[in-house]
């Protein structure tokens, strides 16, 4: 189970030690998690870790100089997806399938775009393209709760789960099963890497109607899901982004915000399953 698996480390040839963890079948095709805004280890829900593990050899991983990795927190998409590449190397990972959520999502576009052969089939969680128009940074209201020094559970349920009472219980449930893990937790990430993460989101987002031609570079299958009510990329996006992929299926999932795949966790896992095979 993913809440049981040790905080492992490598170094690598830029002399980082990447903090990560594995977990799920040896031998089977690995399927790599590129974390949100702020996220670390910690914060893949482990429900949804654990059932994609069911199939697949599981890599989540800190980037450089967030939760237990060394170095130099990275300022835009593109060098978070060189980092990326840089850690897989280390671990011998050479093609995988890969899983980018929010801002993780755009590292996956870019590690798509600069290393096509590295990746097999991408899933795109409520992310967003380059240069879309609406996703020039947060809204003023999920940058106050997303920014909070010590994030708390309303920080997490009015950003992450839609403002109903089902995807509120959902949010709830997810609380619960994030702190499951009480010993040897990841270090949350300080205000600086903090502010150097949020300029690549920002640069990510400078509008830039041209920066959407480039996605008709990447011919991988993928599939784009995202959250009917998600407050922190319009769902338009969703439909934009699947659009202007030349090999895309998009899917939204119902009455769920930024953390749809945490609130529907099983039916996603099962479409990413379905997908990945």
């Amino acid at each position: 189970m993913y809440v049981d698996q040790p905080n492992q480390a490598i170094e690598a040839a830029n002399g980082v030690r990447y903090a990560y963890r594995r977990c799920g079948l040896p031998g089977t095709p690995p399927l790599v998690l590129l974390s949100h805004f702020r996220g670390t280890l910690d914060s893949w829900d482990p429900a949804l870790v654990d059932a994609l593990a069911v199939e697949r050899d599981v890599i989540a991983f800190d980037n450089a100089g967030v939760g237990l990795s060394t170095g130099r927190v990275c300022r835009t998409a593109r060098d978070l997806a060189a980092d990326t590449s840089v850690f897989l190397e280390a671990l011998d990972v050479r093609h995988s399938d890969v899983l980018g959520y929010s801002m993780g999502g755009f590292v996956a576009q870019e590690l798509a775009l600069s290393r096509p052969h590295s990746v097999r089939r991408l899933v795109l969680a409520a992310t967003a393209p380059r240069g879309a128009p609406g996703v020039h940074g947060y809204p003023d209201d999920v940058l106050a709760h997303a920014e909070a020094d010590n994030l708390g559970i309303q920080d997490y349920l009015y950003t992450f789960f839609n403002h109903t009472e089902t995807s509120q219980r959902s949010g709830l449930e997810f609380v619960g099963r994030y702190i499951e893990r009480e010993r040897d937790r990841d270090t949350p990430i300080p205000a600086a890497a903090l502010a150097a993460q949020y300029e690549a989101v920002v640069e990510w987002g400078i509008p830039d109607h041209g920066a959407l031609e480039r996605l008709a570079a990447i011919d991988h299958p993928v599939f784009v899901a995202g959250g009917g009510n998600d407050l922190v990329v319009p769902p338009r996006t969703f439909h934009l982004l699947g659009g202007a992929l030349p090999n895309a299926k998009v899917k939204v999932y119902p009455d769920s915000g930024h953390g749809f795949l945490f609130q529907h966790y099983q039916q996603f896992t099962e479409d990413v399953l379905a997908f990945l095979r």
